[in-house]
């Protein structure tokens, strides 16, 4: 059974990570935002393909949930040094996105790549390689694609990467945009999506981790025509999400922050949603939106919780 997941960072990965405990990796592939994809210090940086490859790779730090196991700061401790000297308008030696020294060898290595002329997925396969994985992970496009979001207090339109790590999600939203001109799927995630038994739609912020996924031309109508192939997993619990401020976005942006909200946003293109058995409750309301509920644990931690809930979502398929 070929499996693809349409993927954003943590909790895609460890959705992947049970995923791959159930089914042959080499059967698996990842579509992976990269909305969040950004560039510091002249580095090409894309942190959701990074956490999927570091969580599959058993290499995070368990105990921060991001970034590797047994990480030093040295060089960005360094920079301190120049901040008192950088001129007043100057972008040079940003601190507040951190970058481990180990985590600092992946950016060298695909920038470098990079410039030489590959296309993203083409250094993607390459690092996953290297960290020693059997699944596909696949960028959505190798074309620029940017999410901003516009802060409620101000107006302000500020990168994703701002508003997450230098501004900690911690101030209101009122839109989110996708800056992505002629950006394409590629075409090897093209045909995973159109090639697979089953497509998961990942425990992903369903706005700004999946959305930017499914603003890509061609890729909801892709899942349109395979529906009945497509099942969700809700990232809301109980109404809150367990990582992240995908229930506070979807609050401000006027949608529901529950199940039923995000079986509102999925019901075009999914033909199932997954939900904890504390939304069991729900479960009509759910089917109401015109998807079909299944209700399954899925608070993923650890590996047997995650393999189990991977194991009910293909099951949902077949």
């Amino acid at each position: 059974m070929k499996v693809t997941v349409l993927s954003g960072g943590v909790g895609a990965a460890k959705f992947l990570r049970g995923l791959v405990a159930a089914v042959p990796a080499d059967a698996v592939t990842a579509v992976v935002n990269t909305g969040d994809d950004t560039e510091l210090h002249g580095l090409a940086i894309s942190p959701d393909l990074d956490t999927i490859t570091y969580t599959l790779a058993e290499a995070t730090d368990t105990e921060r949930g991001w970034g590797l196991a047994g990480e030093t700061w040295r060089a960005m401790e360094a920079l301190d040094r120049y901040v008192a000297v950088r001129p007043e308008n100057s972008t040079a030696a940003p601190t507040w996105f951190n970058l481990g020294d180990q985590d600092l060898a992946t950016h060298f290595y695909r920038t470098a790549r990079l410039a030489e002329g590959a296309t993203l997925t083409a250094v993607t396969a390459e690092i996953v390689r290297a960290w020693g994985l059997g699944l596909d992970v696949l960028p959505m496009t190798d074309d620029r694609f940017r999410t901003t979001v516009t802060l409620a207090d101000g107006g302000e339109r500020v990168s994703f990467q701002d508003y997450f790590v230098r501004l900690r999600h911690s101030v209101a939203v009122s839109g989110v945009e996708f800056d992505h001109t002629d950006a394409r799927l590629t075409q090897p995630a093209r045909d995973s999506l159109t090639g697979a038994d089953a497509i998961v739609i990942a425990p992903s912020n369903p706005l700004v981790s999946i959305g930017p996924i499914r603003a890509l031309p061609d890729v909801d109508q892709i899942l349109t025509e395979r529906r009945r192939h497509v099942v969700a997993v809700s990232p809301i619990i109980g109404g809150a999400a367990l990582k992240g401020p995908a229930d506070r976005m979807l609050s401000e942006l006027g949608l529901e922050p529950s199940v039923v909200g995000v079986a509102r946003l999925y019901a075009p293109v999914a033909s199932a949603l997954v939900v904890d058995p504390i939304d069991a409750n729900l479960a009509e309301a759910v089917e109401a939106e015109g998807i079909r509920c299944i209700v399954e644990p899925s608070i993923m931690s650890d590996l047997g919780r995650a393999r189990t809930l991977a194991v009910a979502c293909t099951n949902a398929i077949r």
